[in-house]
């Protein structure tokens, strides 16, 4: 077989020269008591307006995995953005009227626009914890 030429290899495929993906904002609900994923926690994004008011972004429950791996779907803009739990629909930790946390609403301040945000809620029956995650 004849050659015609040197190969010219391909060059590795870095972090740095991947296609670039869209920033999200996400989320990871678990149920520290039951030391499971908190499956079906409804979510809602807001993004506050000048005046302090939410304007709902999207909405969407946690999966089998207590995640929700994309709350943003569209281009980030600088500003604050309202993450809301709405814990009443948790299985476990209590159940209906029975919870004592009912909701959590957490305040989101993003200047970066070109880096995504991971805030877990990590949830037991009388205290939460949540924090920016990687």
């Amino acid at each position: 077989m004849a050659s015609t030429g040197p190969e010219t290899p391909e060059p590795p495929i870095t972090a740095s020269s991947a296609v670039p993906t869209m920033p999200t904002i996400s989320t990871h609900v678990l149920d520290a008591e039951a030391g499971a994923p908190a499956r079906g926690v409804h979510v809602i994004l807001y993004k506050l307006g000048e005046d302090d008011r939410p304007i709902r972004l999207t909405q969407a429950l946690t999966d089998d995995d207590g995640r929700i791996r994309d709350l943003l779907g569209r281009p980030m803009s600088p500003g604050v953005y309202r993450l809301e739990f709405n814990l009443v629909s948790v299985r476990g930790l209590g159940t209906g009227d029975d919870r004592f946390f009912r909701r959590m609403a957490l305040d989101l301040r993003i200047d970066d626009v070109a880096r995504s945000y991971h805030v877990p809620l990590l949830l037991a029956p009388f205290s939460m914890t949540t924090y920016r995650g990687s």
